[in-house]
């Protein structure tokens, strides 16, 4: 069994960070404090920590005619569920930097992908495979 990964990040606010990953992500609240909260992504933990000052790294890499945001971070879905998520994003009027499609098409890897921001600006990358095999491919 893969064992889950944990993830800390900061965020300006709190009670955004809380409404945006769980009211927007689906994501489930654990404990938390007045200075962090754990969140459930996909069975995997990450950590908004509170840094008021926080502010967005803006580096980016090309990829496929796109600029990736780094850094970055997200979860590989199935197919069904990425596109549940980019639906509910949508229909939320989500700031998209890199609105839901298919890159690498017909190439190993071949994807789907989306790029989105919580409200400190941290960017997020949610992806998945019609094939799982392909996610390491070359």
């Amino acid at each position: 069994m893969t064992r889950p990964f944990h993830l800390a990040f900061p965020v300006h606010d709190l009670a955004a960070a809380r409404a945006f990953y769980v009211g927007t992500l689906g994501c489930s609240e654990g404990r938390s404090s007045d200075a962090w909260i754990d969140f459930d992504l996909y069975g995997h933990q990450i950590v908004a920590h509170l840094d008021p000052t926080a502010t967005p790294v803006t580096v980016s890499n090309p990829v496929a005619g796109h600029d990736v945001p780094v850094p970055h971070f997200g979860v590989v879905l199935t197919m069904a569920d990425w596109k549940a998520l980019a639906d509910r994003l949508t229909a939320a009027g989500t700031r998209f930097g890199i609105a839901p499609h298919i890159r690498f098409v017909g190439q190993p890897g071949e994807q789907a992908t989306m790029f989105f921001y919580d409200p400190s600006g941290n960017a997020l990358e949610f992806k998945a495979f019609a094939d799982d095999a392909m996610l390491f491919a070359t």
